[in-house]
């Protein structure tokens, strides 16, 4: 994650959240910072006439909103901030990351959510939806958040995909220098009536299976360990996790996703409802060239 982060920033306490985990990320990793305002371009509001003086009044209310943001980053960190228009806001965010180069996109959670959980609004389920670009979900009270990146987990069932899914929470956890977590949901997405010593067998089989292919994507000084998730459902399973300050966890798209575009799957928003901190959703495949 050495790449620009693009960071969708409303002055509301979600832009604060997601500007604070950009911050962290970027604080870890060496990567810039590219703060995005999206204002309504004139198409939307048709009815409405043209007015110079008002637009150039949003623009510089919208300046001043990017500088205070830029200002709670961490001293350092190389930034910019930018407004844009666009028919919609997470359009306008694709277009400037694909401009930028961006390696990930960093939205907040919609107002109204529990501190330390994820609420999905409008921009994000847009992003996560139609977005080829990796989107960051930093859930509600992020900004209050003072530990460093301290972990990455990676949560990885049976289905294919897992690779690209393995590889960019890899390079995060070998980026930072900070241990990566496996998290095995095999045991959790096996159908009903499965006995309990097959479940541990398969359980223990796909752990191995995925700490052998992470060890051979990892410098070897980068800790990584596999946990087998368990519990009667997926929320179930994601309480029982025990979870670090400064973590963010990896999940992969629904193989309903067009391939190199995102698409949130079931589990993902079924981890989305219990789940404390950030989460990375990516593809299940890339573009040739990134291969």
């Amino acid at each position: 994650m050495t790449a620009a982060l693009v960071v969708g920033y409303t002055a509301t306490p979600a832009g604060a959240d997601a500007v604070a985990l950009a911050g962290r990320l970027a604080a870890a990793t060496g990567a810039s910072v590219e703060i995005v305002m999206v204002l309504p371009s004139e198409g939307r509001n048709a009815l409405t006439p043209p007015d110079a003086s008002y637009d150039e009044y949003v623009r510089a209310q919208a300046r001043e909103w990017l500088r205070d943001a830029a200002a709670s980053l961490p001293e350092g960190l190389d930034h910019r901030a930018h407004v844009r228009t666009a028919e919609s806001f997470g359009e306008g965010l694709l277009a400037a990351a694909r401009e930028f180069r961006a390696s990930h996109i960093v939205v907040g959670a919609a107002d109204g959510g529990l501190r330390g959980r994820h609420r999905l609004g409008s921009v994000a389920n847009e992003l996560l939806h139609s977005s080829d670009i990796p989107v960051v979900l930093a859930p509600a009270g992020s900004v209050d958040v003072t530990a460093p990146l301290d972990r990455v987990t990676v949560a990885i069932g049976t289905r294919p995909g897992a690779d690209v899914l393995l590889e960019d929470a890899a390079a995060l956890a070998a980026a930072a220098r900070v241990p990566l977590r496996l998290v095995s949901l095999v045991t959790v997405d096996l159908p009903a009536g499965v006995q309990t010593s097959a479940i541990r067998v398969v359980g223990a089989s796909h752990a191995d299976a995925v700490l052998e292919a992470a060890r051979a994507e990892l410098p070897a000084d980068v800790p990584v360990d596999v946990v087998v998730a368990e519990g009667d459902s997926i929320e179930d399973a994601v309480t029982r996790l025990a979870w670090q300050p400064g973590e963010v966890v990896f999940v992969g798209s629904s193989r309903l996703a067009r391939p190199r575009f995102l698409f949130l799957g079931s589990t993902a928003a079924k981890m989305l409802h219990e789940l404390p901190v950030p989460m990375i959703v990516v593809s299940r495949t890339r573009a040739p060239e990134e291969s």
